[in-house]
C-alpha cells in the first residue's frame, strides 16, 4: 500500500479517537494517601517505565488486517476546529494548534497545556515524561510517540488510546487527553509513582502475603472489568501494572492489547513478554481467550510471594517452555487434548517431565491459606481449564478480605472500604504470614 495512504488512514483514527475523548475538568489526584512503611516515612523517588511496549513490533499481521478495513481513497475533511480565519493571529495560532475534534477554545489537547519536567523511559515507538499541567495544576505522566514521515501514528498507539477511552476503571490506568502535533502524539496519563517491578525490587525477598491479596485482588478486578467488554491485555507483566502510594494497582500499556469479538478469533502469537507468555500461545496456538492474560496473573501471584521470576527462560521458546514442564509436567494428549496438534509441540525439542504440586516447587504457598490451589487455578497448562478473572475474584483464597470490596462501583478504589489498606514492607520474607 502507499506510503502517504496509510498515513492518512492513521491521522484520520486520531481524530476520530480524539472526537470522542471526555474532555476531563475533574481530574482526581491519583497519588494522594498516607501509606506507613515506605522508608521510614521518607519515600523514595522511584523513576519508572510507563505504559512503553518492548513488543510493539509484534503486531504486522494485525496491523495489515485493520489497515485494510480503515483505509479511505481520499483524505478526510479536516475537522472544524482547525479551519481557522485568515489572519495573522490565526495563522499564528495554526503552527501550534493541534489536529483535534475537542472543538473551538476546548483548553484540552494543546501542548502549551502541559510542561515536560523528566524522562522517566523510553521504549520502542514512545518516550515517557514526567510532567505538570496547567489545566488541574496536577502532575501527570507525557506519553511522548515520535511520528514518521511517511507512516504517521503507530496502530499500538492509536489501538491503545482507542480502548482506554473506553475504560473507565480504579484499576485501570487513566488516559486523561490527547495532544496531536505534527511531529508526536502525546497521551496524557495520570501519574503513578512506580511498577510493580520496580516495588518488589525495592522490597526483595517476597512481598507481605496480605498486600500479595490485595494487589491480587485489585490485577484481577482490573482484569474482570477488561474481559467483561471483550478486551483482552495481552501484556501482562509487572513492568505494566502501576503502583501508587496508596497502594492502588493500574493497569496500563494497552498496546497490544485489543478488542474479541469472538472467541475463536485468529491472533498473532507474537504476544506477552517471553516470562510470562502461556504454553499454548509458546506452542503456536493463535486460538486463545481470556485465559492468555490469566496465565501472567498467575506467574505475577507467585513472583510476588517468592521474589523471582515464576518461570524465568535465558534463551527462547523451548527454553522457557522447559521452565513450565519441568515443575507442571510435560503435557500429552490424554492430559491435554489436541496438544500434540499445535504448531511448535516438536517431541525431539522437547524433555518430558512428570508434574508435581506447586507447593513442592514454591514452599511458601504452604504458609497461605488457600493459596496453592490459587496459583494452581490460574497456571493450568490447559487454557480451558484456567480460571477465568471474575470466578478468581471468588476464590477462598480471599474470603478474609470484605465482603464490601464486592460492592464498589467500578471507578472506587478498594481503599475507599474501612480496614483495607497496605501493610509495611519490613518483616523478614520467611516472616511474612
Amino acid at each position: 500500500m502507499a506510503p502517504h495512504t496509510l498515513q492518512l488512514a492513521r491521522q484520520s483514527i486520531v481524530c476520530l479517537i480524539q472526537a470522542k475523548m471526555f474532555a476531563f475538568t475533574d481530574c482526581r489526584a491519583v497519588c494522594g494517601g498516607d501509606w506507613e512503611g515506605l522508608g521510614g516515612g521518607q519515600r523514595e523517588t522511584v523513576k519508572r517505565q510507563l505504559s512503553v511496549s518492548s513488543d510493539s513490533k509484534l503486531l504486522d499481521e494485525d496491523i495489515q488486517e485493520e489497515t485494510r478495513v480503515i483505509l479511505r481513497p481520499k483524505k478526510p475533511p479536516r475537522p472544524k476546529s482547525e479551519v481557522f480565519l485568515n489572519n495573522k493571529d490565526q495563522q499564528q495560532r495554526r503552527r501550534t494548534k493541534r489536529f483535534s475534534a475537542f472543538g473551538g477554545d476546548s483548553p484540552f489537547g494543546k501542548s502549551e497545556a502541559y510542561i515536560k519536567l523528566e524522562q522517566l523511559g523510553e521504549g520502542s515507538y514512545a518516550t515517557v515524561f514526567k510532567g505538570y499541567s496547567n489545566l488541574t495544576n496536577q502532575v501527570v505522566a507525557l506519553k511522548e510517540i515520535r511520528l514518521q514521515e511517511e507512516e504517521g501514528a503507530p496502530f499500538t498507539a492509536i489501538r491503545e488510546a482507542s480502548l482506554l477511552k473506553e475504560l473507565k476503571h480504579c484499576n485501570i490506568v487513566t488516559l486523561h487527553d490527547i495532544v496531536h502535533t505534527r511531529q508526536t502524539l502525546t497521551f496524557v496519563f495520570e501519574y503513578v509513582h512506580t511498577d510493580l517491578s520496580q516495588y518488589m525490587e525495592r522490597h526483595p525477598g517476597g512481598l507481605v502475603y496480605h498486600n500479595v491479596r490485595l494487589l491480587l485482588f485489585q490485577l484481577l478486578r482490573g482484569l474482570a472489568y477488561c474481559h467483561k467488554r471483550m478486551v483482552l491485555h495481552r501484556d501482562v507483566k509487572p513492568q505494566n501494572l502501576l503502583i501508587s502510594e496508596m497502594g492502588e494497582l493500574k493497569l496500563a500499556d494497552f498496546g497490544l492489547a485489543r478488542a474479541k469479538s469472538v472467541p475463536s478469533h485468529t491472533y498473532s502469537h507474537e504476544v506477552v513478554t517471553l516470562w510470562y507468555r502461556p504454553p499454548d500461545v509458546l506452542l503456536g496456538s493463535t486460538h486463545y481467550s481470556t485465559s492468555l492474560d490469566m496465565w501472567g496473573v498467575g506467574c505475577i501471584f507467585l513472583e510476588m510471594i517468592t521474589g523471582v521470576p515464576t518461570f524465568p527462560g535465558v534463551r527462547e521458546v523451548y527454553d522457557q517452555l522447559d521452565k513450565i514442564f519441568k515443575i507442571l509436567g510435560t503435557p500429552v494428549e490424554e492430559t491435554w487434548e489436541g496438544v500434540t496438534h499445535l504448531p511448535g509441540y516438536n517431541p525431539h525439542k522437547l524433555c518430558f517431565y512428570r508434574g508435581q504440586k506447586l507447593g513442592l516447587a514454591f514452599p511458601r504457598l504452604y504458609d497461605i491459606v488457600e493459596g496453592e490451589n490459587m496459583a494452581s487455578a490460574l497456571l493450568q497448562l490447559n487454557p480451558d481449564k484456567r480460571i477465568d478473572a471474575e470466578e478468581a475474584l471468588r476464590h477462598k483464597y480471599f474470603s478474609s478480605l470484605p465482603k464490601k470490596l464486592y460492592e464498589l462501583p467500578d471507578e472506587a478504589s478498594i481503599f475507599s472500604v474501612e480496614g483495607v489498606h497496605m501493610l509495611p514492607e519490613t518483616r523478614a520474607a520467611g516472616l511474612k504470614t
